[in-house]
């Protein structure tokens, strides 16, 4: 599995287009202005700086996983700097959320896959105007989570706690609609549909849906594929580490690969 995924990502590599090979005007702007934009910014340090605390963290902690669980670590008890080290996205790829969702301008955000929180916090920082719920399946990385928005100060955010597929459907129904939906949990690729699916109905146009990890497996590639095909999917961009999904209307069906 993880000779396979080291040759998707080298192909990747390979194949993917830097900004000035992209012809959409949509896409280059958000290339050249959002995903390309590296600049440190002040919002990121106080999240860096849990980060570090987090991977310094020896407490023990039961994890529950509900979802497809984790190349690296199948031990039920973990320390937290171990999933600190293995679970959480890079400061490069959760700075990167951070800004697609500031410049998303979204009144709501949905997360699935909370984790240590460190993605929610900078999901926060980006949109602390917004509404952020994000849900969890394990209680005790979950509680880990809390603690973080608490250190630093967030109060934006809805931490629920238990089986994405069975929260997910109420939490979706609460919502007039869904402006900003990070899907990173499970990594089946029944669920992931089912996940897409269910948020169909609420989605518009200026809506992005972003699903992490579509490299992870067979079934997750097959998942991306047919999300991409969807009729109500204008534009996807594939980074790799995630895919982006726009449904914005009149434009003409485009995919793109881009390196990051």
């Amino acid at each position: 599995m993880v000779l396979q995924f080291v040759s998707d990502y080298l192909k990747h590599r390979l194949t993917a287009k830097s900004r000035h090979g992209t012809h959409s005007p949509f896409v280059y702007k958000l290339v050249d202005e959002v995903i390309y934009d590296f600049k440190p910014k002040p919002e990121y340090n106080s999240i860096e700086a849990q980060r570090k605390k987090l991977l310094h963290d020896d407490a023990i902690i039961t994890v529950t996983d509900l979802g497809a669980g984790s190349h690296l670590n199948k031990n039920r008890t973990k320390k937290v700097r171990e999933i600190a080290k293995n679970a959480l996205k890079t400061p490069k790829l959760a700075q990167l959320i951070y800004r697609l969702a500031k410049n998303s301008h979204p009144s709501g955000l949905l997360e699935l896959g909370t984790c240590l929180g460190i993605t929610t916090a900078y999901l926060s920082r980006a949109c602390p105007e917004a509404e952020i719920t994000t849900i969890e399946g394990c209680p005790e990385t979950a509680k880990k989570a809390a603690e973080s928005f608490k250190a630093l100060k967030l109060d934006n955010i809805s931490l629920k706690v238990g089986n994405f597929d069975e929260l997910l459907p109420s939490v979706i129904a609460e919502n007039a609609q869904l402006d900003f939906v990070y899907i990173d949990g499970n990594h089946r690729k029944d669920a992931t549909l089912n996940y897409f699916r269910w948020c169909l109905p609420k989605v518009h146009e200026q809506s992005l849906l972003i699903f992490d990890d579509i490299y992870w497996s067979k079934g997750m590639k097959e998942a991306w594929k047919e999300i991409k095909n969807h009729p109500d999917v204008t534009v996807t961009i594939d980074l790799f580490w995630i895919g982006l999904v726009y449904f914005r209307k009149g434009q003409v069906k485009e995919h793109f690969k881009i390196k990051f």
